[in-house]
């Protein structure tokens, strides 16, 4: 069985995601990105739950979370810096401190909009 058939197919597949926790880390590691992807709204219904299936994998997560940042999509940046990095311990932050710092001090106009400095300089503090 591909473990992809298991992946959400809308907001509210609460049921998927329940599948997914019983799969081991080896299985879920290869859906990584399109797991990520339901993290581009803080608002769906499925979002905290992915994060949670998400967080097992703590430090292997920061080159997914790079990525997001390499979309250039303010406002998936802004659900994962306040959810899912948010919850992340802060000894894996620093493997996005450079991001972080590039964000805050060197923003795009749309991270200027979308106001990311307000949960970026929590997240630094955690690391300084």
């Amino acid at each position: 069985m591909d473990i992809r058939e298991w992946l959400p197919r809308d907001k509210s597949d609460f049921e998927a995601v329940r599948k997914l926790s019983e799969f081991g880390n080896e299985e879920l590691r290869d859906i990584i990105p399109e797991l990520m992807e339901w993290l581009q709204d803080g608002n769906w219904p499925i979002s905290k739950s992915v994060e949670d299936l998400l967080l097992r994998f703590g430090e292997e997560l920061v080159p997914h979370i790079q990525n997001v940042f390499k979309t250039k999509d303010p406002q998936w940046e802004y659900f994962m810096l306040s959810g899912l990095v948010s919850r992340l311990p802060s000894r894996y932050l620093i493997g996005l401190k450079v991001d972080l710092e590039r964000i805050l001090k060197n923003p795009t106009k749309s991270e200027l909009l979308e106001k990311l400095d307000e949960v970026i300089i929590p997240l630094l503090n955690k690391i300084q």
